[in-house]
Formats: C-alpha cells, sequence, structure tokens
C-alpha cells in the first residue's frame, strides 16, 4: 500500500502540474474575457435568483433550486472543509490564496458549463433529463472519443472522489469522537445510501434540498463565531495567507515541504473538488433542472461557485489560520490533518464545538455521496445504456463502505487523478464551445430587464 500510494502521489504531481494549471485558469481567463466579467457584474442578481419563483412547467426532472442544492451537496462539506485543511497542511496557507484565484476565473467557467450543459441534454428512455459534457462534446463539437473519454472518467471519479472521498472522511471525524470500527460507520452509510438511490435523481434532490441548507447554515454560523472570538488574528491570518501565497516556506509550513508553485497546485487542485469549475460534473445536475432558458440556470450554478469558495471555504481558511492549528500535533503525536485539523481549530476557541464539525462532515459527506451518485451514473448510462443504472447505484452503494475504512492519503491521490482526467476533455470542449456560450449568453442577458440587475 505505501509504494502504491507513494506512486499515485507522483502521478498526481505530474497530471496537476503546469500544463493542466494552465489549461483550467486560461479556460477561466478565456470564459472572463469573452463574457466581460459577466461573474462580477451580475454577482447579486445571481444569488437573487437562488431565492426567486420560476416556471415549474418548464422542460426538467428538478426545480432550479433542487439542481442547485444537488449540485452543492456534491462541492460544499467535505471539498470546502477536509479539502482545504489537506491543501493547507501540504501547501501551506497560501493554498488559500490560490483558491480565491480560481474561484473567481471558476465562476464564469461554471456559468458557461450550465449553458451548454441544457443547450444540449436530452431526454433517455424513461423521459428524464441527461445532459453534461459527454453530451456536449459530441453533440456541439462532435468529439466522441473525448465524450467517452470524460464519461469513463467521471465514472470512477464518482467513486472515488464524490464517495470513497466522502465516507472516509466522514470515518474519521466520526472516530475523532467515538470509538468505533470505521467499517461500521460507512456500512451505515451504504445502507442510507442505498435506499435513496432507489429512486433516483428526484429522490436526490428532495433530500439535498433540505439538508444542504441546513448543515451549511450551521457550520457557516459556527465558523464565523470562531473567527470573531479570535478577530485580532484576522488580519494577521489574512495577511499569511496572501503573504504565504508568494514566498517560500519552511517544510513545517506544510507538512510535506512547500514552495510557491506546491502551494499554486494544492490550492487549484482543492479550489477545483471545492467549487468543481471545470470538473464538468455540476453541468450535468444543471441538465435535470426545470427552465425555459440556459441562462437562468447558468446564473445559479454561478452563485452556487462563489458560495462554496468565497464563504465557506474562506470560513475554513480563517479558522485555521486564526486559531493556528497549522503544524500542531494530536494527542497521539500525529500531525493534524482533513477533519481533525478543523475539528481541533473549533475546539481551540469553543470546546467541545468540534461535534459541530463532527455533525456537518456526517451529512455534507452524505448529501455529496448523493450527488456524485447521480454524476457517476449519468456518466455511466452514457457508456453501457440505461439498462447498466441498477449495476452502477450497486457498486457505487458497495464502494462507500470500502472507502470508510482507506487510507487518506491514498484516496485523495486517486480522486486527484481522477479529477484531472475529467477536466482535460472538458475544458477543450468548453473552449472549443466557447463562442456558442457567448451567444446563449446574450440572448439572456438581452432579456434581462435593468431594473432586475441593478444592485
Amino acid at each position: 500500500m505505501i509504494k502504491s500510494t507513494h506512486f499515485l502521489n507522483q502521478l498526481s504531481n505530474w497530471v496537476w502540474s503546469y500544463p493542466l494549471l494552465l489549461l483550467l485558469v486560461g479556460t477561466g481567463l478565456l470564459y472572463s474575457v469573452l463574457l466581460r466579467g459577466l461573474q462580477f457584474r451580475y454577482l447579486f442578481y445571481s444569488i437573487k435568483l437562488i431565492f426567486s419563483r420560476h416556471d415549474e412547467t418548464a422542460p426538467g426532472d428538478v426545480s432550479q433550486f433542487q439542481s442547485l442544492m444537488t449540485a452543492m451537496s456534491a462541492t460544499i462539506g467535505i471539498g470546502s472543509i477536509t479539502g482545504v485543511a489537506t491543501a493547507v497542511a501540504a501547501g501551506g496557507l497560501g493554498a488559500i490564496f490560490w483558491m480565491w484565484i480560481v474561484g473567481f476565473l471558476g465562476m464564469a467557467t461554471k456559468y458557461a458549463e450550465a449553458i451548454l450543459g441544457i443547450k444540449y441534454r436530452t431526454l433517455d428512455a424513461n423521459g428524464q433529463m441527461r445532459g453534461g459534457p459527454m453530451y456536449y462534446l459530441e453533440k456541439g463539437l462532435g468529439w466522441k472519443g473525448l465524450a467517452l473519454l470524460f464519461a469513463l472518467a467521471g465514472s470512477i471519479a464518482a467513486l472515488t472522489t464524490g464517495n470513497m472521498v466522502q465516507s472516509n472522511s466522514v470515518a474519521v471525524a466520526f472516530t475523532h469522537y467515538v470509538s468505533i470500527d470505521r467499517i461500521w460507520i460507512g456500512m451505515v452509510l451504504s445502507l442510507l445510501t442505498g435506499i435513496v438511490l432507489l429512486k433516483g435523481i428526484k429522490s436526490i434532490a428532495w433530500v439535498t434540498e433540505y439538508l444542504v441548507p441546513l448543515m451549511a447554515s450551521i457550520y457557516i454560523i459556527g465558523g464565523l463565531v470562531v473567527i470573531c472570538i479570535n478577530y485580532r488574528l484576522i488580519p494577521q491570518g489574512i495577511y499569511q495567507i496572501i503573504h504565504a501565497a508568494f514566498n517560500k516556506q519552511a517544510a513545517f509550513g506544510g507538512f510535506l515541504g512547500s514552495s510557491i508553485l506546491f502551494a499554486m497546485r494544492m490550492g487549484i487542485a482543492r479550489g477545483i473538488f471545492s467549487n468543481e469549475a471545470g470538473l464538468g460534473s455540476s453541468p450535468i445536475a444543471s441538465a435535470a433542472a426545470r427552465t425555459d432558458h440556459p441562462g437562468t440556470q447558468a446564473m445559479i450554478s454561478m452563485s452556487g461557485a462563489f458560495i462554496a469558495t468565497f464563504i465557506v471555504c474562506t470560513i475554513t481558511g480563517l479558522v485555521i489560520a486564526v486559531t493556528g492549528v497549522l503544524g500542531q500535533f494530536s494527542a497521539n503525536g500525529i500531525a493534524l490533518n482533513g477533519s481533525s485539523m478543523v475539528i481541533h481549530g473549533f475546539n481551540h476557541s469553543l470546546p467541545g464545538s468540534g461535534w459541530l464539525v463532527t455533525i456537518a462532515l456526517m451529512m455534507f459527506g452524505y448529501t455529496t455521496i448523493l450527488g456524485w451518485a447521480y454524476y457517476g451514473e449519468k456518466c455511466f448510462e452514457y457508456l453501457f445504456g440505461s439498462h447498466s443504472i441498477f449495476f452502477y447505484r450497486a457498486l457505487y452503494t458497495t464502494v462507500v463502505a470500502l472507502g470508510a475504512v482507506l487510507g487518506l492519503d491514498f484516496i485523495w491521490s486517486v480522486s486527484d487523478i481522477s479529477n484531472a482526467l475529467m477536466c482535460i476533455p472538458n475544458l477543450l470542449g468548453l473552449i472549443g464551445l466557447a463562442f456558442v456560450v457567448k451567444q446563449e449568453s446574450d440572448s439572456f442577458i438581452k432579456g434581462i430587464k435593468p431594473s432586475k440587475v441593478r444592485t
């Protein structure tokens, strides 16, 4: 296992090196320029759309809010809590700064993904919507080979990024307080997952519609309380984040030893895991939304990226910065990492409040497992047809228990690699269809009344 983990770490470092980072950032820059900074100009309008009433008779399987919550169930939570902590542990506090950068650019990318996801969606044999990069790669560009590659990578990524990473983080967080074999936690999660997956997207959307806003609110409030208790250290924490992004750090600044490039790589990789911009997963959920124009759901999807990165991730990063838990060790002499670092940060200022993080991680991890189940299912359906869905659901449910007992480093390495294999074909498709996105976006924006846009 040690040799395989080392190999996977090296492979992860290779796939997330300069070429992919440049492709990812370049795509975000392309859309930021092409759409004239749409993510800034229409930010408040996009947030307003979340709480607006929409046409429930429009084509689609779930409401636009449910579609957003399904997508956010796969972003807010483990990626925004454990993902941020692992990035900081490996790349130092500077990784948070690079999360912010990729977050700003990613908002434009996520807007484009949603537009294409809805524009090229189709009905399956059961009368349900299906869409995503595999469909706009094939129908929009005629790139069947890349469509198949994305679907294959998406099927695998769902089993790792959206499944094993989540169950592992939930198990680690729970056993921080309760002495219990992690396999039992995995088995309970597996059972709960299987129950919901039996009814597909509508059941997933119904669960996430209630759990995601509730747990996000509880975690955000708790994090703000911790930050406010240490309010004198906020300027210092922000300075450390920015300073570390452009300066080499001693090995203890990140337990693996940090450099500017490594902090950048970790920040971008975990930033993608947190908001999924450029990954190609969220347009699969967007395609299921009831909407009369791709632009409406694209705006809503863009706001989700803002919430995941600039609210939840920032709160996690500031909790770590102001409580000084980076570089500390547990009672067992193990360097704090992942969810244990965040839990320790909460307990540092509010003794006993680590339970809040544990409960949040459990709920977030569960909803993320559900959201990614839908992503993986649709990718698998594209590869093997509708009759394969039941097999994939059974496999997915089984893997939940396995993820709870595997090592964190091993799972994160596999997760990073599978994410990269999704990013590459999706980003190429986004670049190839850039002017299609612009035409759809211009059409939508022209129909917005000026009074509705004012903020």
